[in-house]
């Protein structure tokens, strides 16, 4: 078995642009951590953001939902980084998928990109389109299972 040798560097990420001289980092890698989950963590502007209640768009497309369901669902501000692996959904997509953000994603125009860390579970559910009543708190799974 051909042997290796051990990398310089204990975290490759860390050192991201290191190969370049110092004079060009920033030109050849402006972010170069950029969405890596590394060191301390970072801002987080989910923590801080409009909620669906705010955004005149989205009020009137959840018009189901209660007001104060409305201001439980964070709208993650645009330009802002998305974490990545955690999962979002955007409000915008008709069908309602959930997905898992990757580390150069970034909350864009015409998004509305809700974290699921920062949504009540049963509220998540019934923005994915779920209709369990036990999924979504409004009842048992009894209810609705259909009788024979």
């Amino acid at each position: 078995m051909a042997q290796t040798k051990p990398s310089k560097q204990t975290k490759p990420q860390t050192g991201t642009g290191m190969q370049h001289p110092e004079e060009y980092r920033s030109d050849l890698n402006p972010n170069a951590n950029a969405g890596q989950n590394i060191g301390v963590a970072g801002t987080h502007p989910e923590k801080g953001a409009r909620t669906a209640y705010e955004i005149k768009e989205l009020h009137r497309q959840l018009n189901e939902m209660s007001d104060a369901d409305l201001k439980q669902i964070p709208v993650m501000p645009m330009g802002s980084r998305l974490e990545q692996n955690a999962t979002y959904l955007d409000l915008n997509d008709p069908q309602r998928r959930k997905f898992t953000a990757s580390g150069n994603m970034m909350a864009e125009a015409g998004h509305y990109y809700v974290p699921k860390t920062e949504v009540p579970y049963q509220l998540w559910n019934r923005l994915l389109g779920i209709e369990n009543p036990a999924r979504i708190g409004t009842g048992n799974a009894k209810d609705h299972v259909k009788q024979s």
